[in-house]
């Protein structure tokens, strides 16, 4: 039994939701749309969407609660839109946009160069602190891990990247005894 997928999704004024058979389309800020899986059915009704499944199958109650999470998080990515921040600590280590690229000096011998995908936009705030908006939920997340990847955090000092609101737990180094 889905609990989430059958809660209406409230849309806010100045987002506007389009229903065309399986295809969603939600418009705000941005655009962004989604085909909805099989077994589950959306409508507009008044100022809310809501997702009703064909069956009483669990598959069905999945995808029923799977449709409304994505669903709601586009009304929210186009209303709202979604942030991450990335903290990079580390001596030596920088990070700067040029144009279209996120350009991290990370202690390797190169620097590392990525391409900032169409949508997002990443800001670079003191030189170590990464902020990456955009209104597709799934992708912000997708970046900020891609980017962490590139140095991640390690366990004896801590440097790399982060996300702010991360906890390391140090190991304790080896002792002379």
């Amino acid at each position: 039994m889905s609990r989430i997928g059958k809660k209406p999704i409230p849309v806010p004024s100045g987002v506007k939701v389009t229903i065309n058979g399986a295809s969603v389309v939600v418009e705000g800020k941005a655009k962004l749309s989604w085909e909805l899986p099989e077994l589950v059915k959306a409508e507009l009704v008044g100022n809310e969407v809501i997702v009703s499944r064909d069956d009483e199958s669990r598959r069905s109650s999945a995808m029923q609660g799977l449709a409304r999470s994505l669903i709601n998080n586009m009304v929210v990515g186009v209303s709202q839109g979604f942030k991450k921040e990335l903290a990079v600590i580390g001596v030596g280590y920088k990070v700067q946009v040029n144009g279209k690229k996120l350009v991290l000096n990370l202690g390797y011998s190169h620097t590392i160069e990525y391409d900032i995908p169409a949508g997002l936009n990443i800001t670079v705030v003191d030189g170590n602190k990464i902020v990456i908006e955009g209104a597709d939920k799934q992708m912000v997340g997708q970046a900020a891990a891609t980017i962490r990847s590139f140095r991640k955090p390690e366990p004896y000092k801590g440097k790399g990247i982060r996300y702010v609101d991360e906890q390391i737990t140090l190991k304790e180094g080896k002792t002379v005894g």
